[in-house]
């Protein structure tokens, strides 16, 4: 974990905040490998837990701007991913999920031999969920922060995710 996520997730402190679905985990693993755009990127779902998701993306010259730096689009894509599976976790069965709108701030270029994104759930309500995330980079086993966001979902009730 970042220094300002907490080692356990808002939804793993709160009992407000458990899963709905107690597959929660397979649900959310089979709807990433759906992902066509995640696989195109390189992304794989590192960690899952109720309410948090951790995506990795090995660094790749194709995902690149000008300067050799990860390009910001791509780390807006891991992140979302990261927040929109966080709280897809906590949904119940028989919903999917849609991202309403994240804010991204970029603090430091996204250099290194990989991108951690991970996020959490803020808030699980019936029918928005809030989640907030940072995306690291790694670079000789050292991690910088280069990305927060905070993201609002929608909870597409009675519309399965497959």
């Amino acid at each position: 974990m970042g220094p300002t996520m907490s080692s356990q997730p808002a939804a793993a402190q709160d009992p407000a905040f458990a899963p709905l679905n107690p597959d929660y985990e397979t649900r959310v693993r089979d709807s990433f490998a759906r992902q066509g755009a995640m696989r195109l990127l390189g992304a794989r779902l590192a960690e899952v837990r109720a309410g948090y998701c951790a995506i990795e993306l090995p660094y790749r010259d194709d995902l690149t701007q000008q300067h050799g730096y990860v390009h910001a689009g791509i780390v807006g894509a891991i992140i979302d991913s990261a927040g929109g599976y966080a709280g897809f976790s906590l949904f119940p069965s028989d919903a999917s999920v849609l991202t309403v709108e994240y804010k991204l701030n970029l603090l430091a270029p996204a250099a290194g031999e990989r991108l951690i994104a991970q996020a959490e759930v803020v808030k699980s309500g019936r029918t928005l969920a809030v989640t907030r995330g940072e995306v690291y980079a790694e670079a000789g086993g050292k991690r910088t922060l280069c990305a927060i966001m905070q993201q609002t979902l929608i909870v597409l009730a009675g519309k399965p995710d497959a």
